[in-house]
């Protein structure tokens, strides 16, 4: 059997952007993306601390070391500029692989979203 597992998250990072008129997604800064090992078009739920909203969307790759989070077309909506954010990526795994799996756990300066 499988079971899905959190296996990627960027914890606290500040939106820096939201583009309501763009076809969907979340840009992130690609060293971020990597850290995280996150993969572009990967499927990837987005929780805003400041509002509670939980959205799904697929990861594109920003400029590196540029601390961008931009979230894109209808997502826009959900977030305002500055509100921190978690990036959370999920895998699936047998049961008993899944009890000793460690997840890529990033957590970038909140104020530039790089990595210290």
């Amino acid at each position: 059997m499988l079971i899905q597992v959190v296996k990627s998250k960027i914890h606290r990072v500040k939106v820096t952007q939201a583009e309501l008129n763009y076809v969907g997604s979340i840009t992130i800064d690609r060293v971020l993306m990597e850290a995280a090992n996150l993969i572009e078009g990967e499927r990837v739920q987005i929780v805003n601390i400041n509002n509670g909203e939980r959205i799904e969307t697929y990861v594109i790759a920003g400029e590196s070391n540029s601390g961008t989070i931009c979230l894109n077309g209808p997502a826009a909506r959900r977030v305002q500029m500055g509100d921190l954010i978690i990036v959370i990526g999920y895998g699936y795994c047998e049961i008993e692989e899944a009890k000793t799996f460690k997840p890529s756990l990033v957590f970038p300066d909140e104020t530039t979203n790089l990595l210290p």
